[in-house]
């Protein structure tokens, strides 16, 4: 199992120094995945990188990201687009009337669409997209396979 340095040890500043330290490879499990993570949090707690510290953590996040998707993935399927828009709204700490609002509509209507009583229209969704910075189909509802309807 690789292990990592004192985290009081100070971070070489060239590129080549960090890959002796920690040669950048596949991660293949939660340990090499942890260690990763650690020497990630390490070059972002100690401030300004030099451009071989970014180069090697960029190397780094890469890797941890190609495990995460391949081991640590989220099943998102069966979440549909007002899923998304609660954990949106829940995420920048915003309410129901802050959605009508949002949408341009009377206060209780961001209720009545967070409840499925009101669908959110095409405007919606666009003008949603646009404030989170998303992609409007995010928004728009998973269709069930037809052995489930």
């Amino acid at each position: 199992m690789p292990t990592t340095s004192s985290a009081n040890e100070r971070l070489p500043r060239r590129f080549e120094d960090l890959v002796r330290l920690m040669p950048p490879q596949a991660i293949m499990d939660d340990a090499h995945y942890e260690n990763a993570l650690e020497r990630i949090d390490r070059l972002m707690a100690s401030g300004k990188l030099t451009r071989g510290q970014e180069v090697y953590m960029e190397t780094l996040v890469q890797l941890v990201q190609a495990y995460e998707a391949r081991c640590h993935a989220i099943d998102t399927a069966d979440l549909g687009g007002i899923d998304a828009l609660r954990h949106l709204l829940a995420e920048n700490h915003m309410n129901n009337s802050d959605l009508a609002r949002l949408l341009g509509l009377h206060a209780s209507m961001g209720s009545k669409i967070l409840t499925g009583q009101r669908a959110l229209t095409v405007q919606h969704m666009l003008k949603l997209a646009d404030r989170f910075n998303v992609r409007p189909e995010l928004f728009m509802p998973r269709s069930r396979p037809k052995s489930a309807r």
